[in-house]
């Protein structure tokens, strides 16, 4: 149509010097009237670019993800890089699938939040040719190969058992999540820690990790919903929770239950979720920095692309004090 050749109609599109003014602008009136878009992917094949990069993340819906996709897109955006995004589901066959993919389109690096691949996953991990990053490993037998950025959450779980010490607790209990193995094992000993160094002991009944098989597909919501009650009824007068869903879940069985948060019952979270602010009584919980993650991360690929030299991070925790707990109102044994 433009009367040139497909190397002159390249040049003119790209803005090439190559090309005379008027000829560029020519072929460029051309190609908006005919809506012509240039084929990305026979682009990326030349240049050996995509100008791509994949985001695996265990769940769509789940908000901590959510944040975590805002702070990896607006470094992304910075450097003019487009984001393929999926779920694992909990999945780690599915999760390396989707590497594999994903490396198959031809991205510039990976970044995988709550990985669960182990080291059984090392040789197929062997074959991708691009830098992967990883938010919060999450497998019992964690990759060690990978750059990552993590939350230390051992720490965190102490800080919140810390607060409940504070507050004249005594018999505190522990609601967790065994599809979570490494992170639940982690705020597992972080409670324990903090109960250990306050010379306090601990009942196997105040320790409630919610197994996978009892777990089967129900939201967290749901499972603090049914497991809140078998800690309420072994007298604690305080409870962590694995995570802030977990934790809303409880203080619905609370409400339905007549107990009264936290005149009866202090509950803490973990992660300070938007809605952990909106339940009622507002939720007191561990903060991870979710966005904060999300852009290190991108950072961190962003100079592993440019072979800068990186070193993984590890962030610390904050204590969010609202409403859900309070002195402990009775009597205790110490």
């Amino acid at each position: 149509m433009a009367g040139v050749s497909h190397s002159t109609v390249s040049r003119a599109l790209n803005d090439s010097p190559l090309v005379n003014e008027k000829t560029r602008e020519r072929i460029k009136a051309l190609a908006a009237d005919t809506g012509y878009i240039p084929n990305a992917v026979a682009r990326s094949l030349k240049a050996r670019h995509s100008g791509t990069v994949g985001l695996v993340l265990t769940s769509l819906t789940d908000p901590f993800f959510a944040e975590v996709m805002h702070g990896v897109d607006t470094v992304a955006g910075g450097a003019d890089l487009s984001m393929f995004v999926t779920a694992s589901h909990n999945d780690p066959e599915r999760e390396m699938a989707v590497i594999e993919t994903f490396h198959q389109r031809r991205v510039e690096g990976i970044i995988v939040a709550a990985s669960r691949l182990s080291d059984r996953y090392a040789e197929r991990l062997r074959q991708i040719r691009v830098p992967i990053v990883l938010i919060n490993q999450h497998a019992e037998q964690a990759q060690t190969a990978f750059h990552t950025i993590a939350f230390n959450e051992r720490a965190g779980a102490r800080l919140a058992t810390e607060h409940l010490i504070e507050l004249g607790h005594r018999r505190i209990g522990y609601l967790g999540l065994g599809n979570r193995q490494r992170s639940n094992d982690l705020r597992l000993r972080g409670y324990r820690d903090a109960l250990q160094e306050a010379g306090l002991s601990t009942m196997a009944e105040w320790e409630l990790v919610v197994s996978e098989s009892e777990i089967d597909g129900r939201g967290d919501i749901d499972v603090g919903k049914s497991a809140l009650p078998q800690l309420s009824e072994a007298g604690v007068t305080a409870m962590l929770c694995y995570n802030d869903r977990v934790a809303v879940g409880g203080l619905q069985a609370c409400h339905r239950a007549a107990v009264a948060i936290p005149d009866e019952l202090s509950v803490v979270g973990f992660d300070d979720l938007e809605l952990a602010q909106w339940v009622s009584p507002p939720l007191t919980t561990v903060r991870q920095p979710k966005e904060e993650m999300g852009r290190l991360a991108m950072e961190m690929l962003l100079d592993l692309l440019a072979e800068r030299t990186v070193a993984d991070r590890l962030l610390s925790p904050v204590l969010i004090r609202r409403a859900s707990t309070a002195p402990v109102r009775r009597k205790e044994p110490l």
